[in-house]
Parts: structure tokens; C-alpha cells; sequence
């Protein structure tokens, strides 16, 4: 099967195309349904110090709330659905902006939400969350807004920043993503994306590696100084609002968004440092396996071992089923209807957003977007991303605003799938090939741990420069190098200076990289307890309390979730746990690499 053979989303079950005559007046109806909603909110009097919060007049509210944000997701879906597989579709671009412009106003509605929520006392909103049904349903949410209006500017402040955000913020993330998406660099003759570039880093050919990072490093510096301004651009807004908004320092609004405190970011970042000499021990393990006393960047991702399967799209999706159905019927089948109903959009191609995602459709339905390449780790990539589509599935029975999950519980089920996989690989696997598939775990635990460690240092130090002034890009190229070293140490000779640019992440929510790591340790801590509970022939009990910790992400948050499995997510030892699993799979590797 070629790049152009494999499969790609079906969109035609919302809408005919984007010239669907029922398209644009489904855009001006929702337009009059907010219009509608802020007249609701003045005449109720939902604002700071506005009318009494009571139970009925919180579900009458909500309900309103709800009913506009089921139908903004499916526009919004549809649209992405076309943005992000070709940024060069002018009449996408334009219906999203659109869609962006319509739904401004619900930025301020739910900053007065959350105003009003906040004026109670902490007597009467225990009363509330314990006396009335609405309130029991959405106590995470209350509690959540009673955080969340201790940090709030005035209500014009919080309105003007909400309407403003779009060509701010989020303007310079749309540029970021625009020109990343048509960035070429060239390549032996030959201009290629720099997601084709990027691809070429797990060639086994050290010299296409390279050459291709070379390629790739000048082509992210020809576009240094829209990049640079794009994320000054960023920054700039969100650590002025930060202060404005009375944070101590530009980590307090990511613990609030990500739903974990201090506590819990501080164990796990404590243990993410301790284990740092032990991926370091990977790395020197595998410039040994490739015949180099150290690794450069451009050999992260360079193949070790080797794999006797064919990782094609059609055996990777046959191989995500039959290992999901290992755990049970219901994830396998959930696989299988993915498959058939054309969920997923797999195959790279030019204008395509690199990387991968999964996005909420209708219902319990998704859509994951992928680069599919011959590959364990791009199999892995897809049980992943189906693994976020199961969580989906888990939240259909529940209203938008009780599936607002937070990126720390939003990675549990993605990560879990994932291991599900990458066991059923090493199983089944001996000699080169038992190699290869612990060289893809090790990979993908070093970026989700490691790197994203070096990403979060990076972050907070362009926060402390940037309230100073603007960076220029060798500021931020030399921030960056300084935070891969400290993380990688000497295990790395040569560094990437550009993956301030690379990543599209920096360019949205803040700290949107240790939620990564959270999700990562916490999902290796669950599939650990689901290990037990098949020894102990519990595995029943396990599934249920599983789907149903999926389904509660919106109504509880981390801390108690976890507490749910007798998991406390401030103790060292929990982190150590899971960290202890990635050890284990280092000192595998370090014998199966001196054995072959």
C-alpha cells in the first residue's frame, strides 16, 4: 500500500463537503444561539456579584452552556477535519475563521460563569455540591471555578483578553502552524517538507539521518525570525496574564488547566531528575549498538535491532486489534469499527499536519489523524491515538462541559493502549527483534520523559526572558540547547537548536509538555495494577473501574481519580514506581544490545 493508498477520514457523515449548502447556515444559526446565550446571561444576571447562585438556577445555565458547546464541537471537528490534512484549502481556512470569530463570546461567558461560581463562601458551596443533583454532577467544575476566580481580572479585562485572544495568542500559533505546515528543506537535490525531513531521522542509513537534520536545521533557520516573533508573540501575552492575574509564577495557570498542584508536579518532576542517569545509560547503550562512543541528534530515532514484521498500515491495524482484544472484546471490537468506518486519516502527504491526534466527532465517535510509516513505533503511534478515541467513546454518555479533561487524565487511556501493544510486541519477540521493540519502548519513554523534561526547563526559562523583552532566535536557539543539556547531559554530541520552532506545542497551551510525562507514569502505573488484577483473576472488576475512571475525567479531578486505585500522586514512591518499569526495560536493553 502506497502513501496515496492508505486510508483517510470520512467527513461526509456530518456534511456533504465543505460546500454543503446546510454548512453556512449552521454557522449563522450557531452565531444566533450565542447571540441568544448572552442575552440569557444579562438577563439572568450571570456575572460577579450577580444574581444568588442556587441549584436550579446553576442547571438552567448549564444546560444552555452545554447545548451551544455540542454543536461548536461538531463545526469545529468538521473544519479541522480539512485544516489539518491540507493548510492550503482556502475556503477551510476561511470557514474556521468563521467559526473562530462566532464563538469569541464564549470565552467571556464562561470567565462570568466563573466569576458568579466564585462569589460563594465555602459554606455555600459545600451546600451546594452536597444538597442538589446539579451540584453533585458538577462539584469538580465548581470547585474548579472557585480556583479559577481567585486569579480572574475584572470582568471587562477578562472579556477584553478572551476577544482579543484570537489576534494574539492565537494568532501567532495560526501563523507558527501555517508556515510550519508548507516549510521545505532540501534534501540531495530535491525540496522536501520538513515533516518528510523529520521522517528520515529513523532511516538506518547514518548519512540520510544527517543530512536530513542538516537539511532540516536550515530550513527551520530560513524561517527563524517568524518563528522567533511567533513565539515572543505567545509568551509575551500568556506571562502578562499570568502576572495580571496574580500567579506567582507562569507554572500556576498550567496546574490549574492540567488539574494537579504543586505537590504532585514537584514528586514527579523530582523523580523524573533522578532517573535522568539512566536514560542516559540507554543512549550510551545505543551508540555502542550503532559502532559510536555518542549519540548525535539526528541517531535519537535511528533503528536498533531488527524487526522480521512488515510493519505495513494493513498489519499494524490487524496487530492493534488482536492485541487489544487481549485485554478485552470490547476494546478489540472498538478497534475493528475505527477501522471499518474510516475514522483515520493515516497516510503523510504535503499541506498534512505532522504528527498525530484524535479528535472527538459525534457522539462516541473520533477521528485520528497519523503519518503512518513501516514501523513499530508508528503502530504504536496508532493504538495511542485509538487509545484517546476509547476515552472519547467512555465520555459520549456525559455533556461537553463534564468532558473537559484535563491533558494530565486526558493521556491515561492512550498510554495504556499503547503498552498493550508494545508488550504484545516483546512477547512474541526474540534475538534482533526483541531488540528492535525495546529500542521503540526506550524511544518513546526518552521523549515523553526526557526530552519533555528539557522542553518543560526551556518553557520556564523564555517565561522569566521574555517578561523582560522580546528574544531574538539565537536567544531562544541557546535556551534551548541549554535545556537539552542539562537534560541529556554527555550522553548527546550534538544538539537540535531548533526545537523551539519544531514544536507546535510551545505555541498553545502553556506547559503543554509535563502533562506528557504525567500521563505517561500514570498510565504505566494502571497498566501495572491491571497486570495484578489478571494474576489475581480480578481483571473484570479492573475493566470496570478503568472505563468508569475514563468516564469521570471531567467530573473528578488527578488526586482523586488516582486515589480511586489507592494511588497518592504526591508520593515520591508512586513516580519511582512507574519510573522503576522504565528501568527494568533500560537494563533489558543494555544486555539485549551487548548480545546481538
Amino acid at each position: 500500500m502506497t502513501t496515496t493508498d492508505l486510508p483517510r477520514w470520512r467527513t461526509d457523515d456530518l456534511y456533504a463537503g465543505l460546500d454543503d449548502p446546510a454548512l453556512e447556515p449552521g454557522l449563522a444559526a450557531l452565531g444566533s444561539d450565542i447571540a441568544a446565550l448572552e442575552q440569557q446571561f444579562d438577563a439572568l444576571a450571570i456575572r460577579k456579584d450577580g444574581a444568588p447562585v442556587s441549584a436550579d438556577l446553576l442547571a438552567t445555565v448549564l444546560d444552555a452552556l452545554n447545548a451551544v458547546a455540542e454543536r461548536v464541537g461538531v463545526l469545529r471537528a468538521y473544519l479541522l477535519a480539512f485544516v489539518a490534512t491540507d493548510s492550503r484549502d482556502a475556503r477551510a481556512q476561511g470557514l474556521m475563521s468563521t467559526l473562530t470569530t462566532l464563538t469569541l463570546p464564549l470565552g467571556p461567558l464562561r470567565s462570568r460563569l466563573t466569576a458568579w461560581i466564585g462569589g460563594l463562601d465555602d459554606q455555600t458551596l459545600d451546600s451546594l455540591m452536597s444538597d442538589s443533583e446539579t451540584g453533585r454532577t458538577y462539584a469538580e467544575l465548581l470547585r474548579r471555578s472557585a480556583r479559577l476566580a481567585r486569579h480572574q481580572m475584572s470582568p471587562p479585562e477578562e472579556d477584553l483578553a478572551a476577544r482579543l485572544r484570537p489576534s494574539g495568542a492565537g494568532g501567532w500559533a495560526k501563523l507558527h502552524g501555517n508556515v510550519s505546515s508548507v516549510l521545505k528543506g532540501e534534501f540531495r537535490g530535491e525540496a522536501l517538507p520538513v515533516t518528510a525531513l523529520r521522517a528520515l531521522a529513523s532511516d538506518p542509513d547514518e548519512a540520510v539521518r544527517r543530512g536530513a537534520f542538516e537539511a532540516e536545521i536550515a530550513a527551520w533557520q530560513s524561517a527563524e525570525v517568524v518563528m522567533a516573533a511567533s513565539l515572543n508573540g505567545v509568551k509575551g501575552e500568556e506571562g502578562t496574564l499570568a502576572a495580571r492575574r496574580g500567579f506567582a509564577d507562569p507554572v500556576g495557570p498550567s496546574l490549574l488547566t492540567h488539574g494537579i498542584d504543586h505537590e504532585t508536579l514537584d514528586a514527579m518532576q523530582g523523580a523524573v531528575v533522578r532517573s535522568l542517569p539512566d536514560f542516559r545509560r540507554y543512549f550510551q547503550a545505543k551508540a555502542r549498538a550503532l559502532g559510536k562512543a555518542k549519540l548525535d541528534w539526528w541517531d535519537l530515532l535511528a533503528p536498533v535491532g531488527q524487526s522480521v514484521t512488515h510493519w505495513s498500515y494493513g498489519a499494524g491495524t490487524r496487530f492493534v486489534e488482536e492485541g487489544f482484544r487481549t485485554y478485552s472484546a470490547e476494546l478489540g471490537d472498538f478497534a475493528a469499527r475505527a477501522f471499518r468506518d474510516d475514522w483515520i486519516d493515516a497516510g503523510p502527504r504535503e499541506g498534512k499536519r505532522s504528527g498525530a491526534f484524535c479528535m472527538r466527532w459525534q457522539g462516541g465517535r473520533s477521528r485520528v489523524l497519523m503519518n503512518h510509516d513501516p514501523s513499530l513505533d508508528s503502530v504504536s503511534t496508532l493504538a495511542h491515538e485509538l487509545g484517546h478515541a476509547y476515552h472519547n467513546h467512555q465520555l459520549a454518555g456525559v455533556p461537553p462541559l463534564l468532558r473537559e479533561t484535563p491533558m494530565t487524565l486526558a493521556e491515561t487511556a492512550s498510554i495504556f493502549c499503547e503498552t498493550i501493544i508494545q508488550n504484545a510486541a516483546l512477547e512474541k519477540a526474540s534475538g534482533q527483534e526483541r531488540l528492535y521493540v525495546l529500542e521503540t519502548q526506550l524511544l518513546g519513554h526518552a521523549q515523553v520523559v526526557l526530552d519533555i523534561h528539557s522542553r518543560f526547563l526551556f518553557e520556564r526559562a523564555v517565561y522569566e526572558k521574555r517578561a523582560e523583552r522580546d528574544l531574538n532566535p539565537q536567544e531562544f536557539a541557546g535556551l534551548m540547547t541549554w535545556a537539552q543539556r542539562e537534560t541529556y547531559g554527555d550522553a548527546l554530541e550534538t544538539l537540535h537548536p531548533y526545537m523551539w520552532a519544531v514544536k507546535g506545542h510551545y505555541y498553545g497551551l502553556p506547559f503543554y509538555n509535563y502533562p506528557y510525562t504525567f500521563g505517561l507514569l500514570f498510565g504505566l502505573g494502571l497498566y501495572a495494577q491491571y497486570l495484578q488484577a489478571r494474576e489475581a483473576g480480578t481483571v473484570a472488576d479492573f475493566q470496570r473501574r478503568y472505563d468508569d475512571l475514563l468516564a469521570s475525567t471531567g467530573k473528578e479531578d488527578a488526586r482523586r481519580l488516582a486515589a480511586r486505585f489507592g494511588i497518592d500522586l504526591h508520593s515520591p514512591d508512586f513516580w519511582e514506581g512507574s519510573l522503576d518499569v522504565i528501568r527494568g526495560q533500560i537494563a533489558a536493553y543494555e544486555g539485549e544490545s551487548q548480545r546481538v
